[in-house]
């Protein structure tokens, strides 16, 4: 990768322009914007959080919170977006798969009327898969984070 490529800082991308490059909907897309990205390094999703969302009908009724899978599935979705965007491979026909979770880590509930912020960055890369590091806090404090892994297909 280019110095160039390396310091650009690309423009928010809006919950339109993850459609066209996550194929995941509601009630399973987990991210409503990303921002921050830098092309093959790093991004931010923003997810958030209400109780329209149906995981707080069971999880729990009388005190809902977040499923952490579906922490980690944010997490995951945001760097989807971020592998794609690198690879200029949105409308490709392109999906990145989840792999592997290693070292998932909780500190503190996400319950609606939270903005999660989801910092992921990329570890390595060796051909179509790709490791990160994702960090998951809520007004400024630490709420999750994880190692994962995912895999380029066709």
């Amino acid at each position: 990768m280019s110095d160039e490529t390396e310091n650009t800082v690309l423009e928010a991308i809006d919950i339109i322009e993850i459609m066209k490059m996550i194929p995941h909907r509601y009630p399973l897309l987990l991210v409503d914007r990303v921002k921050d990205i830098n092309p093959g390094e790093s991004a931010t999703g923003i997810k958030n959080v209400t109780m329209n969302e149906p995981q707080f009908q069971g999880h729990f009724p009388n005190r809902p919170i977040m499923p952490g899978v579906m922490i980690v599935e944010a997490m995951a979705q945001t760097a989807g977006v971020l592998v794609i965007k690198s690879l200029d491979a949105a409308n490709t026909g392109k999906h990145v798969l989840f792999m592997s979770i290693d070292n998932a880590r909780f500190r503190a509930p996400v319950t609606p009327g939270d903005v999660m912020h989801i910092k992921v960055s990329k570890k390595q890369q060796r051909g179509p898969v790709w490791k990160f590091t994702g960090i998951v806090e809520v007004e400024g404090k630490k709420v999750a984070e994880a190692d994962f892994a995912a895999m380029i297909t066709d």
